[in-house]
């Protein structure tokens, strides 16, 4: 079971990467450009916390889909996570179930791993290595 499964790790770590840039990418149009309509933020200005979050999560979001600058990106956006938890859920409440900040715990230490593991095969990064 082992090696059947090991096979797989490769892409699913590209995919694994791929879905977790998506799932910020989303947060950060819902933020900067206020879609879905009916999405739960409202537009916010460039220049607020929110502002500088929803860009953080739009751009390194889309680097982390097409799996360019993975490790810088995978870190920063890490890094941006755990201040959402601190900054937004964690005064709320100690507990993270309660406080809404499961998600931003999640993502933190997700792209924490892809800073450590980097973009897989299936990344704009490999790409770029093979032709060194």
């Amino acid at each position: 079971m082992e090696q059947m499964l090991a096979r797989w790790q490769p892409p699913l770590l590209s995919l694994f990467r791929f879905i977790t840039g998506l799932m910020l990418f989303q947060f950060g149009v819902a933020k900067i450009l206020k879609f879905p309509p009916d999405s739960p933020f409202v537009k916010v200005e460039l220049t607020s916390l929110y502002g500088a979050a929803g860009s953080i999560e739009l751009i390194f979001g889309g680097l982390l889909m097409v799996g360019l600058f993975t490790r810088p990106a995978a870190f920063l956006l890490s890094g941006e996570m755990a201040f959402a938890y601190f900054i937004g859920h964690f005064p709320r409440n100690f507990y993270p179930v309660i406080n809404n900040g499961t998600a931003a715990i999640e993502l933190c230490f997700v792209c924490l791993y892809l800073a450590a593991a980097g973009g897989g095969p299936f990344s704009l990064d490999a790409l770029l290595r093979k032709k060194d």
